[in-house]
């Protein structure tokens, strides 16, 4: 490990909203990817049922026994069940659709610390990497408790439509709420305008708005100063039915470049 980089082995950021479709798979696979082609060692760690994050890199059911499921049920560790992927630095825990059946075990088995599961077992193999990303589902409940508990920090993606901030308020109470209780290491890393299109005038007026209510927390490109948001890009909407991440499908591309952009963001933080 270089010098300098040790104190950023391990940092934790999940990437949430409970919002659906606003880009929470497509940050949390190209920002894992964007980093580890930037030889850090990363680990993403997909909590969604609908295991979107781990169909995008590649796999399919029938390629893995064990998920993320067994982990939170303490049938199975992370080391257990981890994934090679293309990129030689990015490894991938895996999820599945049994996974939806985790908030009727908590609750049905009265597990005790059900909040805290996923971040003891973080704290098992976190040494292990320069950034653990976590793709949560589009809810508030029980896994995403249990990501933000485990995290750092937490990116949320905004996309730039119709009902863009419907329910924010939500999340950032729950943020809150983790950060008082659970979690006091918690922040808001920032908020990552999706989706974004420059012929679209509903794109720049809720980017507007995302400035008027959290410009501190927008992401800005250490370079050119300007703010990063992810376009609009048949590209980055292509990659995931082939299996790869956009810096593999077209690493030239817009989308490529704006993930690139903030993945080196982070880097610089």
């Amino acid at each position: 490990m270089e010098k300098g980089y040790i104190a950023k082995m391990g940092e934790v950021i999940a990437i949430a909203n409970q919002k659906g479709g606003v880009g929470k798979t497509t940050t949390a696979v190209n920002l894992a990817a964007s980093l580890a082609v930037e030889e850090k060692k990363v680990l993403l760690i997909d909590i969604d049922p609908q295991a979107n994050a781990t169909s995008g890199l590649g796999y399919v059911r029938s390629d893995y026994e064990y998920n993320i499921y067994h982990v939170l049920l303490d049938i199975k560790n992370i080391s257990d069940i981890t994934l090679e992927t293309s990129i030689p630095t990015l490894d991938l825990v895996p999820s599945n659709i049994g996974l939806v059946g985790i908030e009727k075990d908590f609750y049905d088995g009265d597990v005790k610390g059900k909040e805290l599961i996923l971040k003891h077992k973080i704290e098992e193999i976190v040494d292990n990497y320069d950034y653990i990303i976590i793709d949560t589902p589009p809810a508030l409940g029980p896994i995403t408790v249990n990501a933000l508990s485990a995290a750092d920090s937490v990116i949320i993606p905004i996309q730039c439509e119709f009902y863009a901030l419907e329910g924010l308020a939500q999340l950032l109470n729950t943020v809150k709420l983790i950060k008082k209780t659970i979690n006091p290491k918690l922040s808001i890393k920032g908020f990552l305008p999706t989706m974004y299109s420059t012929q679209n005038n509903l794109s720049k007026q809720v980017f507007m708005d995302l400035k008027q209510h959290f410009k501190s927390k927008l992401f800005v490109e250490p370079e050119s100063a300007s703010y990063i948001v992810i376009p609009r890009n048949i590209k980055l909407a292509e990659s995931p039915s082939f299996g790869k991440s956009i810096v593999e499908y077209d690493v030239k591309s817009v989308g490529s470049r704006a993930y690139q952009n903030l993945a080196q963001t982070i880097l610089a933080s």
